[in-house]
């Protein structure tokens, strides 16, 4: 069964881009696959801004990642980039952390000024953690992911068959990658 690490790398929580997370990872156990989510801002902010690459509170999320088939990374556009909290948690990631890994970036903004955030400030930073399977990813506006009296999210019907269709995008490529494929790209 392949496993599926989402990261989330909002500051706060809830959050609209948590939600989003949860719902991904709700699809995705439908469709057979084992999910796990991870919060950079449950990792000790000591460990964040002195940049302890040795801290043993980052050994469980470099065995979740190691272990993932495909990653699921969200965060929320803050001044036209992914935060802070999710650049110094990937800064402490081995530096071959995605290699071989199908990576789908998820961004929330309270705009669509934003929209290119992901292609412009967060896929560079994976490609530099060997990530060679980035998937185009899903930005999401706040009006588009309302939060309802009861504290659930309701999703518009344009951002739900969006992410869908990126969900439905991003099981087929964790499914069609052979382990030799896998393996050639840990070597590269």
């Amino acid at each position: 069964m392949a496993h599926i690490l989402a990261i989330a790398g909002s500051p706060s929580h809830p959050s609209r881009t948590y939600t989003l997370l949860e719902y991904s990872n709700q699809i995705l156990q439908q469709e057979g696959f084992q999910t796990d989510i991870i919060s950079v801002r449950d990792v000790p902010a000591e460990v964040l801004a002195y940049g302890r690459y040795d801290s043993p509170a980052l050994e469980q999320p470099k065995a979740l990642i190691e272990r993932a088939d495909g990653i699921i990374i969200a965060t929320p556009v803050y001044k036209a980039a992914y935060t802070g909290v999710l650049k110094a948690f990937l800064d402490l990631l081995p530096q071959r952390a995605l290699s071989g890994k199908v990576v789908l970036p998820i961004a929330t903004g309270g705009t669509l000024a934003h929209l290119l955030a992901i292609d412009y400030a967060l896929k560079p930073v994976l490609s530099e953690l060997k990530a060679r399977f980035i998937l185009g990813g899903v930005y999401a506006i706040d009006k588009q992911l309302q939060i309802q009296q009861d504290g659930t999210v309701k999703f518009d019907e344009e951002i739900d068959q969006r992410l869908k269709e990126a969900l439905n995008e991003f099981a087929e490529s964790v499914k069609s990658l052979q382990p030799g494929v896998k393996e050639l790209a840990h070597k590269n």
